[in-house]
């Protein structure tokens, strides 16, 4: 399923996203950022994971992981029908595979927005999902809760310069893997001067 969010006026940039591993592309942070980058003249589409297509209900398979990313890539290329450039990302599994979506092809996405990445799973600080992050080349922005048991804030800290690639950290003090709607705001904020750096640092390099 997929759902859009038009703005006003269209600006340049689009966005994709989808959810984590027990949920849907109905959960309501996806539906507030969808709301509020939708405000800031972006256009949003929500869209549910292949697995999830699949069945209502349950936690996606390992073996499911690349229809996954196919799934994410034909999101992509639908926004890219409509805009010059495209966010990608999602909510712990979903950010997660967009993200070894674009490390795979770093022509997927202009940027990844990845809200609390599930680092490694809780209690086990030694499985680490990171082994895709020296070959990411997308500009990544992170939304990590600082009681998230995915990861630390000093574990994304340490582990973010791994990525070749401009990254930025937001930490939500006090929250969960599960991020309320009210750092949305915020989130809006932080990442359009994000993206407003990237579009800076291009045209520069353009001379």
């Amino acid at each position: 399923m997929r759902w859009w969010h038009e703005a006003a006026e269209t600006g340049d940039w689009g966005v994709v996203l989808t959810h984590g591993a027990g949920g849907n592309a109905e959960a309501p942070l996806l539906k507030a950022l969808a709301d509020a980058f939708a405000a800031q003249g972006m256009t949003v589409m929500r869209y549910d994971l292949p697995y999830r297509e699949a069945r209502p209900h349950g936690p996606p398979f390992p073996a499911q992981a690349a229809a996954d990313r196919a799934g994410i890539r034909r999101a992509v290329e639908e926004m890219r029908g409509r805009v010059r450039r495209v966010i990608a990302g999602g909510h712990s599994y979903g950010g997660r595979q967009s993200s070894i979506a674009a490390a795979e092809d770093s022509r997927l996405a202009d940027a990844l927005l990845l809200l609390s990445y599930p680092l490694h799973p809780p209690r086990k600080p030694e499985q680490m999902r990171t082994a895709h992050f020296h070959e990411l080349r997308t500009p990544a922005f992170f939304v990590h809760g600082s009681r998230d048991p995915f990861g630390s804030v000093l574990e994304m800290e340490a582990t973010l310069p791994m990525i070749p690639a401009r990254t930025e950290l937001m930490i939500v003090e006090g929250a969960p893997h599960g991020l309320s709607v009210g750092c949305v705001p915020e989130i809006v904020r932080r990442v359009c001067a994000f993206l407003q750096e990237e579009q800076r640092i291009h045209a520069e390099s353009r001379g």
